[in-house]
């Protein structure tokens, strides 16, 4: 039972690209956002192998053991190097946060040149407003997105990535705009203009009957996808809660077209949510056209997310 219980597990982590969604609530989704925890089980089944004293159990686990060190060996280690031109940093500040001023004051020290905050709502945004103005001269807010930045912002519009299709034309763009989650803007550096898109994707549910219920930010990240790929920039960053981890197959719209600044010169996993005991890398810092240079997780500021930055160079 240990030797098929490891051979299970490798598969299992091997073939996670296969397991359905759909019929099955979603399970391959919620597979892969938890898949870094399944290493967890190998330590396990080793001790289960060594008090049984079973060299087939041994020989086994070699299969899983191999499995994860290949999906995520490669973020065990410290990837960041000095340097760096600009700084950009994200957070949900969380619609409920009990005190939006010292989550601004916080986030204003973090040294961040351009910062992304999601989940805005009209009560907390003139709070964050004032907290951020001196740090930052320049800011937009779209409905429940806002980027605050020391650089000039040129080019500001909402992206559309809730109401949509025919039915949508009928709605007011007023209240169009109040809940919207998206924005795209261009910051003027020193090394030329940069493309930012903020983002705030659906949020997910996991529910007895129902299962991994996704279907909004699945919506979303295909309409998001489409915008980021029409776009021309050839230097485009993505700041933005997007509600899955990158391994999520259902991202595959925006991960396909940037990559995780997380992945290539971060430190560990960077896991943002929840902010008391974070499980999930759920705040994300995407990129095209720029490198990275570091990426990393910020402290707890009073928010249920962690704020994460990463510092890129052309």
């Amino acid at each position: 039972m240990l030797a098929a219980s490891a051979l299970l597990l490798g598969l299992l982590m091997l073939l996670h690209a296969h397991i359905p969604n759909g019929w099955t609530g979603n399970l391959g989704s919620l597979v892969e956002t938890l898949l870094p925890w399944f290493g967890l089980f190998v330590p396990v089944l080793l001790a289960g192998a060594l008090w049984r004293r079973s060299a087939v159990a041994m020989v086994a686990l070699l299969l899983p053991v191999t499995v994860w060190l290949n999906l995520f060996g490669g973020l065990l280690g410290d990837r960041s190097h000095p340097g760096g031109d600009l700084t950009v940093a994200e957070q949900n500040v969380n619609a409920g946060n009990p005190d939006p001023a010292a989550t601004a004051r916080a986030l204003a020290a973090s040294g961040a040149s351009v910062l992304a905050l999601v989940e805005l709502t009209p009560q907390a945004t003139p709070l964050y407003e004032k907290g951020l103005a001196k740090a930052y001269p320049y800011d937009t807010v779209q409905g429940t997105v806002g980027l605050w930045s020391k650089l000039p912002l040129s080019d500001t519009r909402p992206i559309d990535i809730v109401d949509y299709g025919p039915l949508a034309a009928t709605k007011p763009a007023a209240e169009k705009l109040a809940a919207n989650r998206a924005l795209r803007t261009t910051v003027a550096t020193a090394h030329g203009p940069l493309t930012v898109f903020v983002a705030h994707l659906g949020s997910v549910r996991l529910m007895p009957r129902g299962g991994f219920w996704i279907a909004s930010r699945d919506t979303d990240a295909q309409t998001l996808g489409k915008a980021i790929a029409a776009d021309p920039s050839p230097r485009v960053v993505l700041l933005g809660d997007l509600n899955g981890t990158t391994d999520d197959r259902a991202l595959a719209p925006v991960t396909a077209l940037l990559h995780s600044a997380q992945d290539t010169a971060g430190d560990g996993f960077g896991f943002t949510w929840p902010a008391s005991f974070p499980l999930v890398r759920i705040d994300q810092v995407l990129f095209r056209g720029v490198k990275p240079d570091s990426s990393r997780v910020l402290p707890a500021d009073g928010s249920d997310h962690l704020p994460v930055a990463a510092t890129i160079s052309w």
